[in-house]
């Protein structure tokens, strides 16, 4: 099994991350025995902050260290016991805000003969203002979730 750093690196999805992670020294941190819970930001979400702004963070040390270690918490809390959190501490020192949304959708299937009401619920977790769309990527030192926005301290 991939540890975290290993398993980012094999999906493109998570290549802005690793640029990060590789600029802000994190890789052995984060190739360390852990364990991690990690709320990996994809492409998609580092492309939501504006090119100015990724390009400042890339060059400070510093802030991209501390915005990269907001998306860590210690230990291995997989999806499960996410969703009974309320927040979590950050290895970079504050906590993250963690809440739940579910979306109920009902489906009225009528036949001539009888009528049927689906009814379905998806739990959306969120990290902040992140939606985790993806959870439990387990790695040798920890899990990977998912995540569709960059958290910001």
């Amino acid at each position: 099994m991939k540890n975290v750093i290993e398993t980012a690196i094999s999906n493109p999805d998570f290549s802005t991350l690793v640029t990060a992670v590789k600029k802000a020294d994190l890789v052995d941190t984060l190739s360390g025995e852990g364990p991690f819970t990690v709320f990996a930001p994809t492409n998609s979400a580092f492309a939501k902050l504006p090119m100015a702004t990724l390009d400042e963070l890339l060059a400070d040390k510093a802030r991209l260290t501390s915005i990269l270690t907001y998306h860590v918490v210690a230990g291995k809390v997989m999806s499960n016991d996410v969703g009974n959190l309320s927040e979590a501490k950050t290895v970079e020192g504050s906590s993250v805000a963690i809440s739940t949304q579910s979306d109920v959708n009902v489906t009225e299937v009528s036949t001539p003969h009888r009528s049927e009401v689906d009814i379905t619920a998806d739990l959306d977790i969120i990290i902040n203002d992140a939606i985790i769309t993806k959870t439990d990527i387990e790695c040798s030192n920890g899990v990977i979730h998912v995540i569709d926005t960059v958290l910001m301290p």
